[in-house]
């Protein structure tokens, strides 16, 4: 049988793993708002190129459009783009860190309810 102590172990470890899954959840989810994110601004970037030096571009600010430089606006998504490929990896590698512990964490999962099945079946077959 197992004992108590086991037991809990083995709730803390399964409530531990269960916090990693959500929190990679959240993670995943971060990249793709951020994914989501650079496409919109690639696809301005793509439109910016189409445009000559003299082109007036607006900027929507609250309920106002207002006339913006089109070096200024093309440095804006640019800037924009480089900081949230910086997120992306950086998201990317925290996703890794996550999965690496979880992995470890269901190992231990794993192995313990092992153990238990392991004390349980001699005692049972007596």
């Amino acid at each position: 049988m197992a004992t108590v102590d086991q037991q809990k172990q083995l709730q803390t470890l399964s409530d531990e793993y269960q916090g990693f899954q959500t929190e990679l959840h959240e993670a995943i989810s971060a990249r793709q708002k951020l994914e989501s994110q650079q496409q919109e601004n690639k696809s301005v970037q793509k439109e910016f190129a189409k445009l000559s030096d003299d082109a007036n571009i607006y900027k929507l600010v609250g309920p106002v459009l207002l006339k913006q430089e089109t070096a200024e606006a093309k440095s804006t998504v640019d800037g924009r783009l480089e900081f949230i490929e910086k997120e992306i990896k950086r998201i990317e590698k925290h996703i890794s860190n996550i999965q690496e512990k979880s992995e470890d964490k269901k190992m231990e999962v794993y192995q313990l309810q092992t153990q238990i099945q392991q004390v349980q079946s001699p005692a049972q077959a007596t």
